[in-house]
């Protein structure tokens, strides 16, 4: 869903983050799995509670639409769904774990999932997925997202979140050029599609909220392989991201984009702006997740636009954070057997991969790459990319340290201050490298 989605929910939970260590004791045998359908074999009707996150309407619906089919195939388990509005859902949910209210079946983030485990609100799904035929079904990427927290898995995906290179395949044919497979042919190229008379702009820039993060995956790709992968602000030998002479490189280049192909107005730009940029004929190139995919669909004629995967940078590698929520379960849940029944079957390939389409999510199990529905068209670069783990590198941000949400709000306007002028890429970049020296050395 792209960092504009979760990025205002992690600023949600972390006013909460607070209250949760030490304000609670984990639930009664948490991590035990309990005898299979006990109360349903019993003959009494399971009533199970699940709330989402992600919510739409388009989603709810088809979340409903699955727990009828669910309901039919297990008569004595009832599923009440809760959707709670978008902008508010993550902070409801955790409300609702600390408060202890009666839940089975959640929807879990990467960013709130360390915090749900460390106060003991989410079950260890290990004796579940021990059991589970189908968990050897999900990608390696899949897999990180569910046991990304102590190598637990905590919660199974129900989509993957990932950003490939949308291009306007019309304007590259006119050009004569190919879809850029590199960060510098990405640059040559949208030099080329460039004409401010025309309102023409080879890249849809993102210097408004969290435009930081799509300088950190030009970062990233400067410094390659000595990133480390499970914390990504600093390098495999210690040192943060923002201390080497690639990443300072990186930063010239990142200011490239937006100052020789990208619309003046765009260091303002969000999530809405840059995709508008693109929709409607204002710029070459775009930088997004798959949910742009249905719009593009809507709003751009056939043939028009393309999908290709992420530029490579001159380290031979390109990393991005791959969003990955998913089904978990409460620790406190007085129906384990039944909840477990309803995340196995919402992450069965065949309902997992019916979701995966109708939301416009990357498919989280390995048998997917087989559906022509991801074998060709807009979905293939995101499966190519998954199919090559060693060049497109799933990475990790540091969101459980403490300082990461006052960071986000800093490196906002630490950016556009350097876009615009106003603080050199070295001041910048020294900053960034004091304040997360100073968190990891409080850390430890």
């Amino acid at each position: 869903m792209g960092v504009r989605s979760w990025i205002f929910a992690a600023l949600q939970v972390s006013i909460a983050t607070a209250l949760l260590v030490g304000c609670s004791q984990p639930a009664a045998n948490s991590g035990q799995a309990q005898p299979d359908g006990a109360k349903e074999q019993a003959g009494q009707e399971v009533r199970l509670k699940m709330v989402e996150s992600i919510t739409s309407p388009q989603r709810t619906a088809l979340l409903k639409e699955m727990l009828t089919q669910f309901e039919a195939k297990n008569p004595g388990i009832k599923v009440d769904l809760i959707s709670p509005p978008f902008e508010g859902a993550d902070q409801k949910i955790t409300q609702m774990l600390m408060a202890k209210e009666e839940l089975d079946v959640l929807e879990v983030r990467e960013f709130n999932a360390k915090q749900f485990s460390m106060n003991g609100f989410i079950e260890n799904l290990k004796p579940y997925t021990e059991k589970w035929s189908n968990y050897d079904q999900l990608t390696d990427v899949a897999k990180r997202r569910a046991t990304w927290v102590d190598n637990t898995p905590y919660y199974i995906p129900n989509g993957l979140y990932q950003r490939v290179l949308y291009y306007r395949a019309d304007w590259f044919k006119e050009a004569g050029i190919e879809a850029p497979k590199t960060w510098a042919e990405l640059l040559a190229a949208g030099k080329k599609m460039t004409d401010p008379a025309k309102n023409r702009y080879g890249y849809s820039f993102r210097g408004g909220p969290t435009g930081w993060d799509y300088a950190l995956i030009a970062m990233w790709a400067y410094n390659g392989t000595e990133v480390d992968p499970s914390s990504a602000f600093f390098l495999k030998d210690g040192r943060t991201l923002f201390s080497t002479p690639e990443s300072l490189e990186a930063m010239r280049y990142y200011k490239q984009l937006y100052k020789e192909i990208s619309p003046p107005d765009s260091v303002s730009w969000g999530f809405q702006e840059m995709v508008q940029g693109f929709v409607a004929g204002s710029t070459a190139m775009l930088i997004q997740d798959p949910d742009v995919i249905d719009g593009a669909k809507e709003k751009m004629q056939e043939g028009t636009w393309a999908t290709a995967p992420l530029p490579i940078g001159p380290s031979g590698v390109a990393q991005q954070v791959v969003g990955g929520p998913g089904w978990g379960m409460t620790a406190y849940s007085k129906h384990k057997p039944e909840a477990w029944k309803l995340i196995e079957f919402l992450s069965d390939p065949e309902q997992s991969t019916h979701f995966a389409k109708k939301t416009s999510v990357i498919p989280v199990v390995k048998s997917a790459a087989e559906d022509e529905f991801y074998k060709t068209g807009y979905f293939q670069p995101f499966i190519e990319m998954n199919q090559q783990p060693q060049t497109f590198i799933d990475v990790s941000r540091p969101v459980d340290y403490k300082g990461w949400g006052a960071w986000q709000s800093a490196a906002d306007k630490e950016i556009q201050s350097y876009l615009l002028d106003q603080l050199s890429a070295e001041d910048l970049l020294k900053k960034w490298d004091e304040y997360w020296t100073k968190e990891r050395a409080e850390r430890k």
